[in-house]
């Protein structure tokens, strides 16, 4: 199979890279990862877009990670290419945060790379960002302020530009950006990408340069809420080494038939004069209630309040901190805007951060009761889409004016997905962000995919058709699933986890067993397998919990090969759940690694 038959020419004739699924779908059915990187190639030298990369990975290192990844066993995002934005670190890569004088090699990789690393996925390159991830519009860097993928006069939106436009010319399939203020969603509204905006500390943000360490978060752009979704069930997961990181409880709003969606108050509504975004908006809407949802009305003044604390408020302080030494030692290394913004969080007291912190928790308390009224509050992602042009003559107004709807949403601990909805007259997208408290952002992703589309025909700027591309199944609503235990490589981001992604499988939790198990490395498998064997004289093992429907339980069940079998597997609450388990034969000229409390342990101790 060859991707120039699944794709339309554009980019002088080179083919954009297709939606993550059906990428893997090609990929299933015999295409190599070598013809996907050839095809990643000549696609990166036919888009001539300025200021998309900073570091791009050199053509031959991606035909060797391409050709190991044939040679080896197949994880679930195996030969999908994806870009990574450049204040990520990655081993073997320098990090430049769009500043030169900075830059600097890490000794690791961001765990969330890594993470998609082991999954199988190819790192195509370091990608451009307002310098510092200080900014909204994309042009605060020296690498090159890149333009819209629509329209060269306009921004492509920031902090995370590269990114973004990396997925919207169809250079990669999914990329990697970060959110603090907004930088995972306006690049999305102006590329006509989902954005997901995780939940805070769903997903490591260890190897990440902080803007606002307590704040920020690794985010994620898609062509599809599927394969945005894919992408974070490789990702997720809580790490022990990052302060922040935390498990975070998924929740399930209703977003059926008769599900409650807010939008701020007419008068609230920010367009900046542009009637035709107004427009969109009051059509998007109106969507949303043909799809089942009653409409109501908030007051958003408690949320652009909690907005302005960001960059009016104490939470500089946490920007000045990150690279205040460096910014003292070489000043005229830091673009003039940049500096005059960071500089300002060195006038703040502790005294200042504490009546802040109350402030923010006393809008947070206010607004509860708001959340008991609605299930998802829905605002532009931006209220209009400045000039390149507009922004350099005015920065920090037009930045503020792209930050109004994006602001408050990592104070206020809300996830979010920016989500295309059409375009104005202008020829330039128009989208709108749905958000909800932490935890819901598989909900709004379901969500999201239905608004996408009802109100969109095509991915990106490439021109690929959106209902080529599968919707993401609301799992929540009603279809039985079968929970099963995995303790070894079908765990996330282990070799054999696509046997459960491709079958339909959700992680549902992280858990252990009760301490009475013994886990081994059994002999004479590759990928290497463990062997669980209840034992009273055993410990606590690390397990994850998957769910797949009823349908797909059969197939997943016929793959399991002798020693191992499924059993009932006793979990540290108490309760029981099917699992693997082995059989006692095996495990006596296997490895006990029962000392290292789980597989990942083992794996990493090797």
């Amino acid at each position: 199979m060859d991707l120039v038959t699944m794709s339309p020419a554009s980019g002088g004739g080179t083919p954009p890279l297709p939606d993550l699924h059906t990428l893997r779908r090609a990929l299933a059915d015999g295409l190599t990862a070598q013809a996907v990187i050839e095809q990643v190639i000549a696609r990166r030298r036919a888009v001539a877009a300025d200021g998309i990369w900073i570091t791009p990975v050199p053509d031959a290192a991606l035909r060797e990670r391409a050709r190991q990844l044939d040679a080896g066993p197949r994880g679930p995002l195996f030969g999908v290419p994806f870009a990574v934005k450049d204040n990520i670190d990655v081993a073997g890569l320098p990090t430049t945060a769009a500043c030169p004088a900075f830059a600097h090699m890490p000794d690791l990789t961001a765990p969330a790379v890594q993470r998609l690393l082991d999954a199988g996925a190819v790192l195509v390159g370091k990608t451009n960002l307002d310098q510092f991830a200080t900014g909204l519009s994309g042009t605060r860097t020296p690498y090159g302020a890149p333009a819209n993928a629509f329209d060269a006069d306009y921004i492509c939106g920031g902090s995370s530009s590269g990114s973004g436009l990396a997925v919207a010319h169809g250079l990669v399939s999914f990329a990697l950006g970060t959110d603090t203020a907004g930088s995972g969603r306006v690049p999305a509204a102006l590329g006509n990408l989902i954005g997901l905006k995780p939940s805070r500390g769903l997903i490591s943000a260890r190897g990440v340069l902080p803007a606002c360490r307590s704040l920020d978060c690794v985010s994620v752009f898609a062509l599809t809420c599927a394969d945005a979704q894919a992408v974070l069930d490789v990702i997720a997961g809580f790490d022990a080494l990052d302060p922040f990181s935390r498990t975070v409880e998924a929740r399930s709003p209703g977003v059926g038939a008769g599900f409650r969606f807010a939008a701020p108050l007419p008068g609230q509504r920010e367009f900046f004069g542009d009637g035709a975004s107004a427009a969109a908006f009051q059509g998007t809407l109106a969507t949303l209630a043909s799809l089942g949802g009653e409409a109501l009305d908030i007051d958003y003044a408690p949320f652009r309040e909690a907005a302005r604390l960001l960059y009016e408020g104490p939470w500089l302080a946490e920007r000045h901190l990150a690279i205040g030494a460096f910014m003292a030692a070489e000043p005229e290394a830091v673009l003039p805007v940049v500096r005059d913004i960071i500089q300002g969080g060195g006038r703040y007291s502790a005294g200042d951060a504490f009546a802040a912190q109350y402030r923010l928790l006393a809008l947070r308390q206010a607004l509860r009761p708001e959340w008991q009224r609605m299930d998802v509050l829905v605002t532009p992602t931006i209220g209009t889409v400045p000039t390149r042009a507009a922004v350099l003559a005015d920065p920090v107004v037009m930045n503020e004016r792209l930050g109004y709807y994006t602001n408050h949403m990592n104070l206020l601990d809300l996830c979010a997905v920016a989500v295309p909805c059409g375009f104005l007259p202008s020829g330039l997208p128009f989208g709108v962000t749905l958000q909800a408290p932490a935890g819901n952002d598989r909900a709004l992703l379901v969500l999201a995919d239905r608004l996408h589309r009802a109100l969109n025909e095509t991915l990106g700027a490439t021109g690929l058709p959106l209902a080529a591309t599968p919707p993401l199944v609301d799992d929540s609503q009603g279809e039985a699933l079968f929970p099963i235990a995995v303790c070894g490589g079908h765990m996330q981001g282990l070799p054999l986890n696509g046997e459960l992604t491709g079958l339909g499988g959700r992680l549902r939790e992280r858990t252990r067993t009760v301490p009475a198990y013994r886990l081994y490395a059994l002999a004479g498998f590759s990928p290497p397998r463990p062997g669980l064997v209840r034992d009273p004289s055993g410990s606590s093992i690390e397990l994850e919990i998957w769910t797949l429907p009823l349908a797909a339980v059969g197939p997943f069940l016929a793959g399991v090969p002798a020693p191992l079998a499924i059993g009932s597997v006793q979990l540290a609450d108490g309760s029981c759940v099917k699992g693997f388990l082995c059989e006692g034969h095996a495990v006596s000229g296997a490895t006990d690694i029962t000392s290292l409390g789980g597989w990942r342990a083992w794996l990493a101790s090797r």
